[in-house]
Order: structure tokens, then sequence, then C-alpha cells
């Protein structure tokens, strides 16, 4: 097994508490789901918010989805001018057989266009 950095980020219509929850539980599951990892599998998450985002701490969704004994921090991004609004950001390390080649990064809505090249 190796320790695998996985990425993934969601763009939120409205910084509203349940969407913000509603849309950080969807990503986390497709990352999940994306790559066959298993809670047992992760190391640790770390979310990221623009700063416009402040209805809620990201991590309370993964706590919803069962993460409980998971090692999960928030922070904000940086604000840099011009960069796409209202996105909520995750890097999880997790133990698994994947290669770097087979990670499988997931953007979802809006954060597609962070990153063209490896967007599902």
């Amino acid at each position: 097994m190796a320790l695998r950095a996985v990425r993934g980020a969601v763009q939120l219509d409205a910084d509203e508490r349940e969407h913000l929850l509603a849309s950080t539980r969807e990503l986390v599951a497709a990352v999940m789901s994306a790559n066959g990892l298993h809670v047992d599998d992760l190391v640790s998450i770390q979310f990221t918010c623009t700063p416009d985002l402040h209805s809620e701490f990201p991590a309370v969704a993964a706590r919803e989805l069962g993460m409980g004994d998971v090692p999960l921090m928030c922070s904000v991004e940086v604000d840099v001018a011009g960069a796409l609004p209202r996105v909520v950001r995750l890097m999880a390390l997790a133990e698994t057989p994947a290669t770097r080649a087979q990670v499988q990064h997931v953007y979802l809505r809006g954060a597609a266009a962070l990153r063209r090249d490896i967007a599902q």
C-alpha cells in the first residue's frame, strides 16, 4: 500500500449552510467512490474554502458521513483576485494500492474549471 493524496473541489451556488454540507458530502462521496476508498483507508482530509464561504465548516459534512475518527482540518484558501468564488477544496491522504497515475481527482460543477486536464 502507498500513501496517496487525492484532490477534489466543488463550486457552490450560494453560501448557505445546508447547501455547503450537501455539496461537501457529495464531493467526499465522489472522491471515495472514484478511488475505491473506504473510511479505514483515510489518513486525514484537509478542507479549504474560498474566503466568501463562512456558513459552516466542511469537516462537519465528513463527520456526517461517518468519519468521526479521521483527522479533519479546515482552513481558508488564499484570497487571489479573480479566483473562482464559493469553492470547497479537499486533499485526502489515503492508503491505497493505486499508483499516482491511477488516482482519480474529482472536480464537480463549476470547480471543473480549476483543473480541466483532470476533472471528471
